[in-house]
């Protein structure tokens, strides 16, 4: 087994934990609450990596002879700015968090965009390629939404009948955030086991 010390490490920490939330046995809590608040501490260190590995990507992209990339230059001053913004005033501070809810928001609107026309384009061309009732359901689906979500129908919603059946549409995208909330879980659950069993070892590269 190739790395076999971090792999009994991982798998006792885990069972540990696992153990320590479901059996109310009292010396299991201790250890549970110690090995749970170890993970603070590493997973502020994993996000600082994965910080100063973006900047050197992107430095190493500025700085690249062959195919150069210059925005690149728009992110690293972006987060110079923001990260001397955030050590001046605060993250706290009321105008620090205008400035980053002001760039925040359009970026997640235009990320909603480009998956609102990446999704109709799929549903396009999976009702090109299988013509089933799935793939007519999901373009069915996806254009009622495009229509809901345009304001298109806010005219006729005083009417009561209409009314209760736009309430009812809108509740729909609910479900389908909680199943893919579902899908999350279950596949943390399965990644999660498979560690635990020793069939996957991210940590041991």
């Amino acid at each position: 087994m190739r790395a076999p010390v971090s792999t009994a490490i991982a798998i006792a920490t885990g069972l540990l934990v696992l153990l320590g939330a479901f059996l109310p046995v009292p010396v299991l809590l201790p250890v549970r609450q110690i090995l749970l608040s170890w993970t603070i501490p590493v997973a502020a260190a994993a996000g600082l990596i994965a910080i100063l590995n973006l900047l050197s990507v992107h430095w190493r992209k500025l700085n690249s002879a062959r195919e150069r990339d210059y925005y690149s230059i728009i992110l690293l001053l972006a987060f110079a700015g923001t990260f001397i913004a955030g050590l001046l005033l605060g993250p706290t501070d009321p105008n620090f968090q205008k400035v980053v809810t002001y760039i925040q928001f359009p970026v997640e609107a235009s990320l909603m965009g480009v998956l609102t026309v990446t999704l109709t384009y799929a549903s396009i061309r999976l009702f090109q390629r299988k013509r089933g009732w799935l793939a007519v359901l999901f373009t069915a689906s996806t254009l009622l939404f495009l229509i809901l979500l345009s304001g298109f129908l806010n005219i006729p919603e005083n009417i009561p009948f209409v009314k209760d059946l736009l309430a009812a549409l809108n509740t729909l995208p609910i479900a389908g955030a909680r199943g893919i909330l579902l899908g999350i879980a279950l596949g943390s659950i399965t990644t999660g086991l498979r560690i635990l069993i020793g069939a996957d070892r991210p940590y041991s590269g």
